[in-house]
């Protein structure tokens, strides 16, 4: 037996084959107006009386089944640390990471990743604990010139945990701060596969299949995790805490849970929600979208709605403990998320009034009406109401990219929107994926069972909507109103016995719109992928159904053989597949080398004072303030508007405008140096339109260099200040007073 006690097999003994009669009758009839429907509270009273009878009325405990199991377990254990240690291997293996210097290893982390990293390096070295707080929460370094709350704008309390972690277990003799972080990361992306297998062992009744799901995971790495070349990224940190919540609400579905087990299962999908929100600032988009796939669940009613109104609770107090957390954070606040929730539950609870069984024709209008009420009422509550009172518009630039990517909006030159749109994560994604997913076995397999589990989904919804079918057998209770009679026929085992399956199949189709429409979010749809791929090849009724439409009538003893045995040929054949090239990468060593970037650190930190504020790219500022400490005027944490308008101005330097003018928006942002890189300059890789210096000539409504010319496009008067600026023409010296240079970076001393 490789099933073990699984939450999706598992039946309720006779009490549950009574209680299953009963949800099959209720779900044929609604009646009640007031307050909570008829419907609803014969299923609460039902779902009560299966958790009377106990949960393991279904399963008995015997050796064989406690060894099977442990073993799994086991595995799971296993196939996680298996996972991490891979991760943290690669990692070693592409930088040589323990045997370089510490400033190459603090230039390691790119782009914004090396900003979050600098707040864990500020707290660890700060003289006391207090005082690291102190400065993180009125820092005038990060912004130079203004003092912001890096508590309140930047979502990394993970990294304030982790500081003061190092600091309470007195680890700086025996571990490098560094290691202590990035292994931490390794360390959550291993229970983040152990969630992967759990939920697939759910879902599937196999453990087998959990190993399976969690080999795909690993094996297709490059299209489900970049954890081991972006560590500190938000969703580095926050993506564990997603599929640890995504098998706790597999456990919360299922219909027979025990009352104890689902007060465990509520408190802990409370802390893996907020946690999930606390760590990434996008964390909110991810929740909206599961919002909406619970919400489809709802109207289909395939889970019932008193389980779907807690988990919206629990995303909405989530989201705003958060928001204390964040000092009240403005874009916690307005966010979508938090204004669909009301709506749904306003829209549900109408159509528990209104849309009783009438039809189908009936039940498909309440359908669209439903969508079209839910969507109206978040857009005009969010936008007409809270921001109306926040007054904020923090979030706009996401809408506007949103508008762009889409063809909606009128001003396809806007800067903000171009810097998401320009950039190939924020493309469609490629058609290569597919091939890849598919060479490794897992697309295909996903492909066929996803498929499947919509099509009875579908047709189960349909039935379920449909007039129901009474008895003619007892005519003296078929009028009864206190009793009606059990239709004819049944719902699909899948709306009464597995709801839990149900919402992966709905929730993995948003998520897949999602990363099919942005390449960036496929890493939210691809563990789905692994998981509904792995619980297919061994779920039991599919193998049932299968084997009965061969008319091979098998046992159900031989039908869990032939799963398991078939599960256990696909995982032989992905190791036979995807195992050799691991190996290959495994032995292939690199080293980081950066040498121009190291030299300008170095320089940094010995030839400028410590006050000296310094202007350039968002992503190179991220690496001077974490390997120098030096004050920066602008980073790639983009979600201020304040900020926004400061980078677009500071980018000036990249833009054709007299050095006069130039010079005047450094100086009113405190700047004492610039620094040009001569990638962006003289940049080629973009297609033109899209790089740096064609974005800021279209801010300056200057004609594009070998571009599209707009309406209100006009000749740029100067030539371009960061290639002019090399001339040393007096008009230059002046204002600027070069000070360092190697074959990537120039830097000017600001008069």
């Amino acid at each position: 037996m490789l099933c073990g006690p699984s939450l999706a097999q598992s039946d309720c003994g006779s009490t549950g084959g009574l209680c299953q009669q009963e949800l099959m009758a209720v779900r044929r009839r609604k009646g009640g107006r007031d307050g909570v429907s008829s419907s609803e509270a014969e299923t609460v009273d039902c779902q009560e009386k299966k958790d009377a009878a106990g949960s393991n009325a279904g399963f008995q405990w015997t050796p064989v089944s406690i060894l099977s199991v442990a073993v799994g377990l086991f595995m799971a254990y296993y196939s996680g640390s298996t996972h991490g240690w891979l991760m943290a291997t690669l990692h070693e293996n592409v930088l040589w990471f323990s045997n370089i210097k510490e400033v190459e290893r603090e230039i390691s982390f790119r782009t914004e990743t090396g900003l979050y990293y600098s707040y864990y390096k500020q707290l660890v070295n700060a003289p006391t604990i207090a005082q690291g707080l102190y400065e993180l929460v009125h820092d005038n370094i990060t912004e130079h010139g203004k003092t912001i709350n890096i508590l309140e704008r930047f979502n990394i309390y993970q990294e304030v945990v982790m500081a003061l972690l190092y600091r309470f277990l007195s680890l700086q003799k025996t571990v490098e701060p560094v290691f202590f972080y990035i292994h931490a990361v390794f360390g959550l992306h291993s229970v983040l596969v152990m969630s992967l297998y759990g939920t697939t062992w759910l879902l599937s009744g196999s453990w087998l299949a959990g190993i399976l799901s969690a080999a795909f995971y690993t094996f297709n790495k490059v299209d489900t995790t970049r954890v081991e070349f972006t560590i500190a990224l938000r969703e580095s940190w926050a993506l564990p805490f997603w599929y640890m919540q995504m098998f706790l609400l597999t456990v919360f579905f299922h219909p027979n849970l025990h009352r104890n087990l689902k007060v465990v299962t509520v408190s802990l999908l409370y802390v893996c929600t907020f946690c999930f929100a606390l760590t990434w600032q996008f964390a909110q988009f991810a929740l909206l979208l599961q919002a909406m796939a619970l919400f489809g669940c709802a109207v289909l009613d395939v889970i019932p709605a008193q389980k779907i109104r807690q988990v919206w609770l629990i995303q909405a107090g989530s989201l705003l403990a958060v928001c204390v957390c964040q000092f009240f954070n403005k874009m916690v606040l307005c966010s979508l998320v938090l204004s669909f929730i009301p709506s749904a539950m306003l829209v549900i609870a109408f159509k528990e009034r209104v849309f009783t069984r009438r039809g189908l024709s009936w039940q498909f209008a309440g359908l669209v009406l439903n969508v079209i009420l839910v969507m109206v009422s978040m857009l005009l509550f969010n936008k007409y109401v809270i921001k109306t009172i926040i007054r904020t518009d923090a979030d706009q630039h996401i809408f506007n990219f949103l508008m762009g990517k889409f063809g909606l909006s009128g001003n396809q030159r806007d800067f903000d929107a171009q810097l998401y749109l320009c950039e190939t994560a924020f493309r469609v994604l490629p058609l290569d994926t597919f091939v890849r997913l598919s060479k490794s076995l897992v697309f295909p397999l996903y492909a066929v069972f996803h498929l499947c589990v919509l099509l009875v989904l579908m047709q189960s919804v349909l039935q379920n909507w449909r007039p129901p079918m009474y008895s003619t057998e007892d005519p003296a209770t078929r009028n009864d109103a206190q009793n009606p009679p059990l239709p004819l026929g049944s719902a699909h085992p899948l709306l009464l016995q597995r709801p839990q399956l149900a919402y992966h199949a709905i929730s993995a189709a948003v998520f897949g719109c999602l990363a099919v429409s942005t390449m960036r979010f496929k890493y939210l749809w691809t563990p789905h992928m692994c998981v509904l791929a792995a619980a297919g090849v061994a779920d039991f009724e599919a193998w049932k159904i299968l084997l009965n439409k061969l008319h091979a009538g098998l046992s159900e003893s031989k039908v869990h053989l032939c799963r398991h045995i078939v599960t256990a040929g696909i995982l032989a054949l992905l190791f036979a597949v995807a195992l050799p090239s691991t190996l290959d990468e495994l032995k292939i060593l690199k080293e980081f080398h950066d040498p121009d970037t190291v030299q300008l650190m170095e320089w940094i930190k010995k030839e400028t004072p410590v006050s000296a504020a310094f202007t350039g790219s968002m992503q190179l500022m991220a690496g001077v303030k974490l390997s120098t400490g030096r004050p920066i005027t602008n980073h790639p944490h983009y979600e201020d508007r304040d900020l926004r308008n400061r980078t677009k101005q500071l980018y000036q330097i990249y833009g054709r405008r007299h050095p006069q003018e130039v010079h005047a928006i450094l100086k009113a942002h405190g700047t004492s140096y610039i620094i040009i890189e001569n990638s962006i300059c003289y940049e080629r890789g973009h297609n033109i339109g899209c790089r740096l210096r064609d974005l800021m000539d279209m801010t300056n409504h200057h004609i594009v260099e070998g571009g599209t010319t707009g309406s209100e496009d006009h000749p740029a008067t100067h030539a371009r200040f960061c290639h002019a600026i090399q001339s040393g023409a007096p008009e230059y010296r002046k204002y600027f007073t070069m000070v360092f240079q190697n074959k990537t970076f120039r830097t000017y001393k600001v008069s």
